[in-house]
């Protein structure tokens, strides 16, 4: 605690946020400063890195195994034109063989995203704070800024206690510009923020077709909306529709949703890459005797799935293939590759929650992630009007800009 009359030390950096991204950069700041480092993490929170603890399952999701920056960027509705050359500084394959130097092996799943050996986010949020300790680090949790002031030579940050701090150069990690602290910090340093929009979020949907059937996923789903279109695993929900094809959709059409007030019509296409008429003919002939509801004829498309669409098209328990008349196959060819469902309105979840909008990249220099308002300040992770598709590139953003902010406020 500060004194009477006694003037605080001056730390060489404080990062203020405890999250992915502030980790990550104080570490690389306190380990390029070496030994003589003062490096303190400012946490408003009793706990660090709960973002990191309880994402992708509690499983972190902490890359993507795509190891061209230019592909790499592609995935970030907001910042994917920016993120090239910063992404050529440090990318995913930066990220694996950071941790595998720290003893934390990553794994590749089928669709690209890579989780710890171990699947426990635990595992990470160890060699984080393993690191920042090595390093030299210390954190001070349960400790929020109030008030950021910049004299000649240093940064005064008043906290919630009334303790000041001097530093040389800090740095905003405060996650996404939904939570006002961080927003107003940089509003009060002369920044201008790009209001920020809720993105990642699923659809809600009431409808015949989905009722009783939350749990049920399909593997490869083709999704549209508002021109905007994604494919992957689609999941039925108590509330509607989720999966990555659904929350990469949400991203992308962030400020499109919201500006309608998420009130709209999406297209989904159960059976991407199916000739759909030719094979429900096809199937009228050799599975004429069968019942059309007894067996789903699509291999990833579940029964109880089916079954509704059949049901919406007007199709009979009892009707055999042989007996499917024209009109009810022409229904069920739309129900299965292009049937319209309403939305009318979002789901999130609030531990994962993730926003488009912050700080703009037009007010920062990529190279560093250090304003070009104000000297010394620097930004890393959400707080920037940065956000990727869901699959690990957010916790990429994190690593990256941090990583950057870090390495340069260490020069």
């Amino acid at each position: 605690m500060k004194t009477p009359n006694t003037t605080p030390p001056v730390w060489d950096f404080i990062v203020i946020g405890g999250g992915a991204a502030g980790f990550f950069s104080a570490i690389t700041c306190a380990e390029a400063l070496g030994g003589n480092a003062h490096v303190l993490i400012l946490e408003k929170t009793a706990h660090v890195l709960g973002k990191v603890k309880i994402s992708g399952g509690g499983r972190c999701n902490v890359t993507h195994a795509c190891f061209n920056p230019k592909d790499l960027a592609s995935y970030y509705p907001r910042g994917h034109k920016s993120l090239i050359g910063p992404f050529h500084r440090w990318g995913a394959e930066d990220t694996v063989q950071w941790f595998a130097q720290r003893g934390v092996e990553l794994k590749m799943e089928p669709d690209g995203r890579m989780f710890p050996v171990t699947d426990n986010s635990q595992t990470i949020i160890d060699c984080l704070t393993q690191a920042a300790t090595d390093a030299g680090v210390i954190v001070k949790k349960s400790t929020s800024v109030e008030s950021i002031k910049k004299s000649a030579d240093h940064f005064h940050l008043t906290s919630n206690t009334g303790e000041l701090f001097l530093a040389k150069s800090i740095l905003l990690a405060t996650g996404g510009t939904r939570l006002a602290a961080g927003a107003k910090l940089a509003q009060s340093l002369g920044h201008k923020l790009t209001p920020n929009t809720p993105s990642h979020f699923a659809f809600n949907i009431t409808d015949p077709r989905i009722q009783d059937l939350s749990g049920i996923s399909v593997p490869d789903a083709k999704v549209s909306a508002l021109n905007l279109k994604s494919t992957g695993p689609l999941l039925i929900t108590h509330h509607g529709f989720s999966g990555p094809a659904i929350l990469k959709l949400s991203a992308w059409g962030a400020r499109e949703f919201q500006q309608c007030h998420y009130s709209f019509s999406i297209t989904v296409n159960w059976v991407p890459n199916m000739d759909v008429a030719t094979k429900l003919t096809e199937l009228r002939q050799s599975w004429g005797k069968r019942q059309i509801t007894s067996t789903s004829p699509f291999k990833h498309l579940p029964k109880r799935l089916w079954k509704k669409l059949c049901a919406a098209s007007n199709i009979p328990t009892t009707c055999l293939w042989s007996q499917l008349t024209k009109a009810s196959q022409q229904q069920l060819t739309t129900e299965l590759s292009a049937g319209e469902f309403q939305v009318s309105g979002k789901s999130i979840n609030k531990d994962e929650f993730v926003t488009c909008g912050g700080v703009p990249l037009k007010e920062v220099t990529l190279k560093t992630m250090e304003s070009k308002i104000v000297s010394g300040l620097y930004f890393a992770g959400e707080v920037l009007d940065i956000d990727g598709v869901t699959g690990g590139f957010n916790f990429q953003n994190a690593w990256t800009t941090g990583f950057l902010a870090g390495n340069a406020a260490a020069l």
